[in-house]
């Protein structure tokens, strides 16, 4: 990278919020650049534990109290210190019943009664658990922090004929910046070169470069990958299209699903039912027990204690949605929140546009048709005639006469442009009337050739494709059938959606025959065409009602999220294609794909699965763990060495469990 970053506050914030005994550690270790600090406190503990214990171990004559009361107080402060500051900053903020205040007391307790290993034990495993899962978060967070970057801080301006080294925030709007080859786009802009090919893998995930046009857009965290180019700067950096996302992605953990807020309110009422528990255990028995002896019974409840810890839950649950959010940003899929994590897992309907989610939304010839007349000499002179109109359709057909066939291999160029034509006319609804080569030329659809009286098969308007009809000099010489093309890999999502369980729906506005022929194509359940938006809108709530007697069936739609904004609204899950090019997109959509690949839908889907799947092996192992160790506590069969498992090293379990998330493979086409 050419520049270091100047990141903003809210930039750390991304990577460094957290309520946990080292988050304050953490982040200044990352700002002091001395990574070593956040592990001290532990490895001094660790050290100084291990002393005493080989003193223990020994009988050491020496090693008595007061002497081995200092040393282990010594062992714990470093990671004691700062649970029992956190613990008691909640209690003053009346949130006394907290994991902090379960680690402290029974710590402390374990103090009380002589027990100095145990007690620096459970708080030194406690701390490292903790580091463990700020690891984690990290690892979770990398994908994102990748968005910072590839925003650099630095871009080269033309100002007054000179090319100026100056920051990105400084640049205005309608500016020239230059982009050297192998150079990082620092803001968005229009392309001023002809073409460029830019490496979209950061915000995309797209693996091949895309070719960029004059007049289209370029994004901010874009690399050149071809030649030296000029763009036009469209937005200030503030508010490019990275900056919005990352603004996104900040809000995305927020949004918590059910199962995260579910954990949250049993957490509240399980830790004091804990420490009610924990009492009684240590008093009870004093009325029933001939030979109670308090220190013991008391050391039974302080194992009970850090038994019923709820770390392992309150740890490992947030971070697999978040390592869920990670994976999906990896593969190019924005989500706004674990809660639409939980959602994707529920789809049982996917309803989808056409235009632009199935198809590409760029019409192609499909088909052509020569009679009388070779297949390039069609298409050279139907070519000529159409360079004079701008009309999409124009478009395609001469990019297919550019481009050639198997039928004119050798015969490539564009030998239209070198042709005379001359009259041209276009005739509105109808099409194009000239002469080309001295000949006279029609080029349109079936009511200009039958206004100028050219017999053709009635039969071709049966055609469901948009077909343009050529007649050279009075006589009918051939068609070009012209359609929107389906994406290479749409019939493939839509059979692995079908393998996951899930009814597909296409939507459409275009005329019904068109409609038909893709949805066969691809192999949509259902399709529905001639639709107006308030007639999707019906088409989304008829399917929602046939739903209704299920009412953990969710439903999606995939669109652009700009035409289909209150379709977008509707549905359970909002999804778009291509978010980077619309602002309305990313303001509407729960679930952005950044590309136009409608594979990334059923990954999307799979990694919702996968990230509820782990979210509940970690309850199911946490609750079964501590439910069979808090019965052996509170028999006395357990010490505080397997309360500390119970604890912490469930919760480490845990995490490990919940980073697998990151690094599971997810199939792409």
């Amino acid at each position: 990278m050419a520049h270091d970053h100047d990141h903003s506050h809210d930039d750390i914030e991304i990577l460094e919020q957290g309520d946990t005994p080292v988050a304050a550690a953490l982040t200044h270790e990352k700002r002091s650049r001395q990574p070593w600090r956040v592990y001290l406190p532990a490895i001094t503990s660790l050290v100084l534990l291990l002393l005493g214990l080989a003193l223990d171990q020994f009988d050491a004559a020496w090693f008595v109290d007061p002497w081995r009361f200092l040393l282990y107080v010594v062992a714990y402060l470093p990671v004691g210190w700062p649970v029992l500051r956190r613990a008691w900053s909640r209690i003053l903020h009346k949130d006394v019943f907290t994991e902090f205040f379960l680690m402290g007391v029974a710590t402390l307790g374990a103090f009380a009664i002589r027990e100095y290993p145990e007690g620096v034990a459970v708080m030194l495993f406690y701390t490292i658990g903790e580091l463990f899962q700020e690891s984690a978060v990290l690892r979770a967070r990398r994908s994102i922090k990748a968005l910072l970057d590839v925003r650099p801080d630095e871009v080269t301006v033309v100002r007054d004929g000179k090319y100026q080294t100056i920051k990105a925030a400084d640049v205005k709007v309608g500016e020239t910046v230059q982009v050297k080859l192998g150079e990082k786009v620092g803001l968005d802009g229009i392309m001023l070169y002809d073409s460029g090919s830019f490496d979209t893998a950061a915000l995309t995930g797209e693996s091949v470069p895309r070719t960029i046009k004059r007049g289209e857009a370029v994004l901010a965290g874009m690399i050149n990958r071809q030649s030296l180019v000029e763009m036009k700067v469209t937005t200030p950096f503030q508010d490019s299209k990275l900056s919005r996302i990352l603004k996104l992605v900040q809000q995305a953990s927020g949004r918590k699903a059910q199962t995260q807020e579910f954990i949250a309110r049993f957490a509240k009422i399980y830790t004091p039912i804990i420490c009610a528990l924990a009492v009684l255990i240590t008093l009870l028995p004093y009325f029933f027990v001939g030979d109670y002896i308090f220190s013991e019974w008391l050391y039974r409840g302080l194992v009970f204690l850090v038994i019923g810890c709820p770390c392992a839950l309150v740890i490992s649950i947030p971070l697999g949605y978040f390592g869920g959010i990670g994976a999906a940003s990896r593969h190019g899929i924005l989500v706004k929140g674990s809660v639409f994590l939980d959602l994707l897992t529920q789809l049982k309907t996917v309803v989808m546009d056409k235009t632009g989610t199935l198809t590409k939304g760029v019409f192609a010839v499909q088909e052509v048709k020569a009679i009388g007349i070779e297949r390039h000499q069609l298409a050279q002179l139907t070519a000529a005639l159409e360079t004079k109109s701008t009309h999409p359709i124009a478009t395609a057909i001469l990019e297919y006469a550019g481009r050639g066939d198997e039928v004119w291999e050798e015969k490539k160029e564009k030998v239209y442009e070198s042709y005379s034509v001359e009259d041209v006319e276009e005739i509105p609804g109808h099409g194009l009337k000239g002469t080309v080569e001295g000949r006279e030329i029609l080029a349109g659809n079936a009511k200009l050739l039958r206004k100028f009286g050219v017999a053709f098969d009635e039969a071709l308007t049966k055609i469901p494709y948009t077909i343009v009809m050529t007649a050279l000099d009075g006589k009918f010489s051939g068609y070009f059938t012209i359609a929107d093309e389906v994406k290479s890999d749409a019939a493939e999502v839509i059979k692995n959606l079908k393998g996951m369980g899930i009814r597909t729906v296409m939507l459409s506005g275009d005329k019904s025959a068109v409609v038909e022929e893709v949805g066969r194509a691809v192999g949509v359940d259902e399709w529905h065409g001639d639709l107006l938006p308030e007639d999707k809108v019906a088409q989304v709530e008829r399917l929602q009602k046939a739903m209704a007697d299920n009412p953990k069936a969710k439903l999606a739609f995939v669109g652009d999220g700009v035409n289909d904004a209150p379709v977008v609204a509707l549905a359970d899950v909002g999804m778009a294609m291509g978010g980077l090019g619309s602002d309305a997109t990313i303001e509407t959509a729960d679930v952005i794909i950044q590309n136009d690949e409608p594979a990334k839908i059923a990954t999307a889907i799979a990694i919702g699965r996968a990230t509820r799947r782990i979210v509940w092996q970690n309850i199911a192992l946490a609750m079964g763990v501590k439910a069979i160790v808090l019965i052996l506590g509170a028999g006395g069969v357990a010490t505080m060495w397997e309360a500390v498992f119970a604890d912490v090293g469930v919760a480490l379990l845990a995490i490990l469990n919940a980073v697998r998330v990151q690094n599971l493979k997810f199939a792409q086409r």
